[in-house]
């Protein structure tokens, strides 16, 4: 009984995984919620590492991906990818490789929600505090957000 329950955890495991990829973590807590023991979760995570289904660099590379299509900044990707318990060398090595330019994808992610109207802040305080705040919420540091306010890089 206790092998085929064991079974279905890792076909449950790659099920989970078929759909998209996952951290290690977070299939973890799936499977946990899905009602199979620590000892059987164990089992199939590892296997699944072992098969290269699972793997926590690539996982990484892909949120890292989809942060960036969506306009977001460094530190919201890290602080996403913390949240989802990703080892913190990992998530450092990944946003190290990158070419990013983190000052041009600010000022595009500016472009894209204020358009013009990020000339007209310079005379009104409070649409450069709300543009300001914006660019924090998506993850970028103070510097970056200055260079992308400043209508002398347009």
């Amino acid at each position: 009984m206790s092998r085929e329950h064991s079974r279905t955890c890792l076909e449950t495991a790659i099920q989970l995984l078929s759909r998209r990829d996952h951290g290690r973590v977070e299939l973890y807590r799936k499977l946990i919620a899905k009602g199979f023991d620590g000892d059987e979760v164990d089992h199939a995570v590892q296997a699944c590492e072992q098969y290269g289904y699972l793997d926590d660099v690539r996982y990484t590379q892909g949120m890292i991906r989809h942060h960036i299509a969506k306009g977001h900044g460094e530190l919201r990707i890290y602080q996403s990818l913390k949240q989802k318990q990703i080892d913190e060398s990992i998530i450092a090595e990944q946003l190290a490789e990158l070419e990013t330019d983190w000052f041009e994808l600010a000022k595009s992610t500016a472009e894209k929600k204020f358009g013009i109207s990020i000339e007209a802040s310079v005379k009104d305080p409070k649409a450069y505090a709300k543009q300001v705040r914006f660019l924090q919420y998506r993850g970028f540091n103070f510097e970056q957000i200055q260079y992308a306010l400043n209508p002398t890089h347009r």
